[in-house]
């Protein structure tokens, strides 16, 4: 045990991945096994990270010794090089076809969701601009929410309850993206380019995508690596002072 243990402190990010890996092998078996695939691996497996946050401290379960290499496995940089990674399977003629369509669904999606968001924090007593907005970025994307936070000077607790939104929107992204793709036509470039656009959560559209179509994933994380980055810009800025005027 001592030896293993020595190993693997020695290489701990490669370990992380293999753990990462068994997790998602196991998310994908129960969702075969026991769902029928109606509820998508990935969703499981989101979960399953979660919980596994939860057993740790401030870095989640890296603060455990033998998965301190969960810290650089996910961290940030390693997240946007899969999001940029994903991105880069897209053909750019069928971005094109996106069009103004695709500009809409941007705007309107990150707007949407921050009006959302900042309604539901406003309901539960957080009335004041920096609260509102904070709230409202986690709504768009639990990446925006943070950043907006922190731009603004938002307190701890309401930067947490941001990531805390969008990570809840993920999950249910992930679980109903396959469970609505027919109905709405989520069946081509075009469309998972909107979808995308309007949603916004890069791992939730990708994860739910995969399960409807894995040809669909580049184009659809494309959009919402847009609307990520949208949100960053507009949610601390302008959104924040019109807020500001109205309240």
């Amino acid at each position: 045990m001592d030896l293993a243990l020595k190993i693997i402190d020695k290489n701990a990010l490669i370990f992380s991945f293999l753990f990462v890996g068994l997790i998602i092998y196991c998310s994908f078996w129960i969702s075969k096994k026991f769902t029928n695939n109606k509820i998508p691996g990935s969703a499981i497996a989101i979960a399953s990270g979660l919980f596994l946050a939860y057993l740790g401290d401030k870095k989640g379960i890296a603060d455990i010794p033998v998965f301190a290499g969960m810290a650089f496995f996910g961290g940030a940089m390693m997240r946007d090089f899969s999001i940029v990674a994903t991105a880069m399977g897209a053909d750019f003629n069928e971005i094109k076809q996106a069009g103004l369509a695709g500009l809409v669904s941007l705007t309107f999606g990150v707007v949407f969701s921050f009006l959302v968001g900042g309604s539901i924090g406003y309901l539960m007593g957080y009335t004041d601009a920096v609260s509102f907005a904070t709230i409202g970025a986690g709504a768009c994307t639990f990446i925006v929410g943070p950043i907006t936070g922190a731009a603004l000077g938002a307190s701890s607790e309401i930067i947490a309850i941001s990531i805390a939104i969008g990570v809840i929107k993920t999950i249910l992204v992930t679980i109903g993206t396959p469970i609505l793709a027919k109905k709405i036509g989520l069946n081509n470039p075009h469309t998972a380019m909107v979808y995308g656009g309007i949603i916004g959560t890069t791992s939730g559209v990708a994860a739910g995508l995969a399960a409807v179509d894995e040809r669909l994933v580049p184009y659809g994380s494309l959009t919402a690596t847009f609307y990520t980055g949208l949100g960053c810009l507009i949610c601390p800025s302008i959104l924040y002072y019109l807020l500001t005027f109205i309240l």
